[in-house]
């Protein structure tokens, strides 16, 4: 198979959330199972001044879009042996960042656009387009209405990938001409609820839709979780499926990682306690090696269940553990994170913002690590606790429920509650404190923990067979 993953953006060369661990690592496994995968992606003027030296111009066009002619570059490179495409207009995407533009829908509408015109200017043939989130939805939406009669491109099968489907490209319905070039008998296509819809177009258009755990395949078709787009879901369960994500197991090893005070791996767990007394000097909390240290790393955003976390803080301030906090987000959980380290300077750790290598070493020297969200698509960051020997204390939404199994039944790896309230969530906290004060049992937990496999290996080879599948239909 020949496949184009299409996304906004990729590690190493930029990101803002899991779609860039996705797109980092997915495409390498499934090159890795001897099937071809490029991506393409904006050239963004802020990616590293050593990533761009390693690229080299391809060739230049002009794309259509609307009344506007536009000039597109496309540079290459390649990382760890797959093929990067870079989508070159100064015009769009000579800015800061990633996102958060007033044009944005103009931006990703000419990136969109620029894919598929790529494609008659480069000598890849994909068989497949694979798209992520509301970016690159509009590729099927201009593939099927300018593309199609191409010879080049009549066989080329679309899949879209709903990373989270609260985002989804909504702008007013005057967009739709003047800016996206849609001709009118071709509005309801992306027209929803009065506005214009990339996400619902390209729904709409695709051979297959995907999300990123089987559970949330199965929470979109509830209004509770599909931000309106329910309605477009349920008749359309035909092409719906579900694919946990992996993580990089390279870029995520304990035993190679630079940034931890020792290595330790599944055969020699020993200096797992060594990485837990260096954070807790790092972070300026009493060096104990019998209390329990608790992690959060987290965007600080209401979705992520932090309510919680503020409703029930003092009372779980009163067990024996140390909390050490990093992230950034919502005023009210800064605030409230920041008093918490005030009020309780030899328990609570917060460190505002997000710092990489730091994130490292709390995965590495924390004992257990929470994420009671109130929805989580996938997550990535139980996965990456597990790595590091740490165990997950979740809510059984997404892929948390896909990927962490509960202590007290087979096969557990964490601790997990149900319902979205913080006395269950507290409750799964003093089960595994419970677990922690029975060191062998502990021992145990950990040790398991640090067998789980969450590479990609498993996820690619579930990418393949559903490609395949969609090639077949």
């Amino acid at each position: 198979m020949k496949i184009l993953y299409a996304a906004s953006e990729a590690l190493p060369f930029m990101a803002s959330g899991g779609l860039a661990d996705v797109a980092g690592s997915l495409p390498k496994a499934i090159r890795d199972k001897m099937h071809a995968c490029r991506v393409v992606m904006p050239l963004y003027s802020d990616i590293k001044p050593e990533l761009r030296a390693k690229m080299k111009y391809v060739t230049n066009f002009t794309v259509n879009l609307s009344w506007r002619n536009l000039y597109c570059g496309v540079y290459e490179a390649n990382h760890n042996g797959v093929v990067y495409y870079f989508i070159d207009n100064e015009y769009y995407f000579k800015r800061p960042g990633l996102y958060g533009y007033y044009d944005d829908g103009e931006r990703f509408a000419f990136f969109s656009r620029a894919i598929l015109e790529m494609l008659n200017h480069i000598e890849y043939a994909p068989e497949i387009i694979s798209c992520n989130d509301w970016q690159t939805s509009l590729v099927p939406v201009y593939l099927n209405l300018f593309y199609r009669g191409e010879k080049k491109f009549r066989d080329i099968k679309t899949v879209l990938t709903i990373h989270n489907i609260q985002y989804q490209g909504k702008y007013g319905i005057e967009m739709a001409h003047d800016v996206l070039g849609i001709p009118h008998n071709a509005l309801p296509i992306i027209e929803y609820d009065g506005c214009v819809n990339y996400m619902k177009g390209g729904i709409d258009q695709c051979n297959m839709v995907t999300t990123v755990s089987k559970t949330y395949a199965e929470e979109i078709l509830d209004p509770w979780f599909s931000h309106g787009l329910d309605r477009i879901l349920h008749p359309r369960q035909f092409k719906l499926t579900g694919i946990l994500n992996g993580i990089d197991v390279k870029g995520n090893d304990p035993e190679t990682d630079p940034n931890l005070a020792a290595p330790f791996s599944a055969k020699d767990p020993s200096g797992k306690a060594i990485c837990k007394k260096a954070l807790q000097e790092e972070m300026g909390l009493p060096q104990r090696e019998d209390v329990m240290v608790l992690g959060i790393v987290t965007r600080l955003v209401d979705h992520k269940g932090l309510d919680l976390v503020k409703y029930i803080g003092e009372e779980m301030l009163q067990q024996d553990i140390q909390l050490v906090v990093l992230g950034s987000g919502e005023y009210m959980y800064e605030a409230f994170f920041e008093e918490m380290q005030r009020k309780y300077p030899e328990k609570v750790a917060f460190t505002k913002g997000f710092i990489p290598p730091l994130a490292k070493r709390i995965y590495a020297g924390v004992d257990a690590f929470l994420m009671p969200s109130k929805s989580e698509p996938c997550g990535l960051a139980q996965m990456i606790a597990l790595r590091y020997g740490t165990l997950p204390i979740v809510r059984t939404t997404g892929g948390l429920k896909d990927s962490i199994k509960d202590l007290g039944g087979e096969d557990g790896n964490g601790f997990t509650f149900q319902a979205y309230n913080a006395h269950d969530m507290f409750d799964a906290v003093k089960r595994c404190l419970a677990l922690y004060e029975d060191k062998e049992a502990w021992k145990a937990a950990v040790q398991h923990a640090l067998e789980c496999d969450f590479s990609w290996k498993k996820s690619a080879a579930e990418y393949i067979a559903m490609y395949k599948k969609v090639l077949e239909s």
